[in-house]
């Protein structure tokens, strides 16, 4: 059962729009910003929501590895792609500009391709995909991160978490939203471990002599000083399939980086030789598919869910209560809090005051009494 405070949808939103301009960032843009953290509450995926509003993005403003000011070039432009340098602006928003022009294209090519170099973290991969479904098409999206993630059978980080995204259209309430990271855990996952006082589960993290760890706070210091990795879906070796993880990892590095022309690996790790801060230099890519173009939209929504339907009413393993397929969960936990808005722990509710009184903005959250 939930026991921290909510702070209501609207107030967070408006908040969170009122401290990004603080911090240099367009009205408007802030806006997309805002909408993409709160995104990930609503759906439960506390790793990327407002958990990481200072540490990931007020802080790289503040220390300079990120631009508030989002300037957009086209590299590259057909009628059925798009290649663009963001410049190392606000990821999420370099993305929102990219789906809305790949929807428009797939809506009269019936597929449009796009991919960004020199971006910066641009939040949950599924909200860009979700933008496609909404339009009524399928999204597909990945991006590359700062190394965290060793090869198989190595140890050193060499990789980001790389999520693969798929958001597809269904008749049901929700679509089939596949958005993870193609590492077993994810950095945002473990910084919030460490928020939370919670130890990282074994079996997630090779070390240097090919040991583990589970304390949250050492790994996010040893990992940035190259001491340890995480590992690709299927865990070390090949025993469990690890191998296949690590694959998906490269492709979506080898996606996020080519088809942009960007850096890949080390070269994103957003530290000079020197140890000193430089931009991180990130590249996403992202595929629209229009099911009108092929047999139709409705013939593709009940196909999708009937599979799905079918996958939930399959027999269950002994002692199992359901099963689940991709955006369900999601989609209930937005309707758990829907009415009753963002819950934040105690390092979340003393960043918010502090956010508040260094800017004198007029805000009291529920949580103050």
């Amino acid at each position: 059962m939930e026991t921290r405070p909510y702070v209501p949808w609207d107030m967070m939103n408006a908040f969170m729009i009122d401290v990004f301009q603080k911090y240099g960032v367009p009205a408007g843009d802030a806006a997309i910003c805002a909408d993409v953290l709160l995104e990930s509450d609503r759906r439960g995926i506390e790793s990327h929501g407002c958990n990481r509003f200072k540490p990931i993005y007020l802080d790289r403003i503040k220390n300079g590895t990120l631009l508030p000011v989002t300037k957009l070039d086209i590299l590259k432009e057909t009628p059925t792609t798009l290649v663009m340098d963001a410049n190392n602006g606000m990821g999420m928003v370099a993305s929102y500009r990219m789906m809305e022009a790949l929807i428009d294209k797939a809506k009269t090519f019936g597929m449009a391709g796009g991919a960004i170099c020199n971006s910066t973290h641009f939040g949950i991969a599924g909200y860009w995909t979700t933008m496609a479904e909404k339009a009524g098409m399928i999204g597909v999206c990945g991006t590359n991160a700062r190394p965290s993630v060793a090869p198989t059978w190595g140890v050193e980080p060499m990789m980001g978490t790389n999520p693969l995204t798929f958001t597809m259209p269904t008749d049901e309430d929700f679509p089939f939203n596949f958005d993870c990271a193609t590492s077993i855990v994810q950095n945002g996952k473990i910084e919030f471990y460490e928020r939370m006082g919670e130890p990282t589960p074994a079996g997630l993290v090779v070390t240097r002599d090919g040991g583990t760890m589970t304390d949250s706070g050492e790994i996010l210091r040893e990992m940035r000083r190259g001491n340890c990795a995480l590992l690709s879906i299927g865990g070390p070796g090949e025993a469990t399939g690890g191998y296949k993880g690590y694959g998906f990892t490269t492709i979506v590095e080898i996606l996020s980086a080519a088809l942009a022309g960007g850096p890949f690996m080390k070269e994103l790790s957003g530290r000079n030789p020197d140890g000193s801060n430089r931009f991180y230099r990130l590249g996403h890519f992202f595929f629209v598919i229009n099911p009108d173009f092929f047999m139709g939209l409705d013939v593709f929504q009940k196909t999708c869910g009937d599979i799905l339907r079918g996958l939930r009413a399959s027999e269950k393993a002994p002692g199992a209560a359901r099963i689940y397929t991709a955006g369900e969960k999601e989609w209930e936990a937005w309707q758990e809090r829907r009415d009753k808005g963002v819950p934040v722990g105690e390092s979340i509710r003393k960043e918010l005051v502090a956010l508040r009184d260094e800017f004198d903005l007029d805000y009291r959250f529920p949580f103050e009494g």
